[in-house]
């Protein structure tokens, strides 16, 4: 048995869990879910019926892990060899960076696709604020650092990659330079091309 059994569908937000599941040079065994019959094992596992879900078959009992941002976490705390977790100086922006991406992005680009847009009296009852403000502050953080933690790449860049790549690739993010410019450094990884090379295959084998 793999280590980790990964339910996951490629075309999903489970494609950053396998990046992360890459960069971590996990050993695993993906499930494939099918949206219109899950399984009983992985609604066990996540009655939510969401991916990515992962299992860690560890020596003193399976551990469930759901939620991208928290995959990407765990897999870093649990292959330390890896080197993707942040040095002592990096971790503010690591979580700050993470948690963000993982809250007001994924809330402002969710919220504009669904033609959701707070009036200025509703901002403040929202987690993003506003659309702009987020893709601003996000795009700051960025123009200035290689990466989310500066020079270094770690797995948070894994998570908030993922959003930009996603958004720049699907017209949710707008295409500044230093989105396009952070995107090709995460894609230039050969953890990523590994992990899209999969899914890319998965997804042309279910279009036919």
């Amino acid at each position: 048995m793999a280590e980790i059994t990964f339910f996951t569908n490629p075309m999903s937000r489970g494609q950053i869990a396998r990046w992360a599941l890459h960069e971590a040079g996990a050993d695993y065994e993906a499930v494939i879910v099918d949206w219109n019959d899950k399984s009983d094992a992985f609604l066990a596992a996540n009655p939510m019926g969401k991916v990515p879900t992962i299992i860690h078959h560890a020596a003193g009992g399976d551990r469930i892990v759901s939620e991208a941002a928290a995959i990407c976490a765990y897999l870093a705390e649990i292959r330390p060899g890896a080197d993707l977790l942040p040095h002592e100086d990096e971790k503010a922006d690591y979580y700050r960076w993470l948690f963000f991406a993982a809250g007001p992005v994924e809330q402002a680009v969710t919220s504009r696709a669904l033609k959701f847009e707070p009036a200025p009296e509703q901002q403040v009852m929202v987690g993003f604020g506003s659309y702009d403000r987020t893709m601003d502050t996000l795009e700051h953080h960025l123009a200035a650092n290689r990466f989310v933690c500066g020079d270094r790449f770690t797995m948070a860049d894994v998570y908030v990659g993922s959003h930009v790549d996603w958004g720049l690739h699907f017209g949710t993010f707008p295409k500044r330079d230093a989105f396009v410019a952070y995107a090709e450094r995460c894609r230039a990884r050969d953890a990523y091309r590994a992990g899209k090379a999969i899914d890319n295959t998965l997804i042309e084998e279910m279009s036919k």
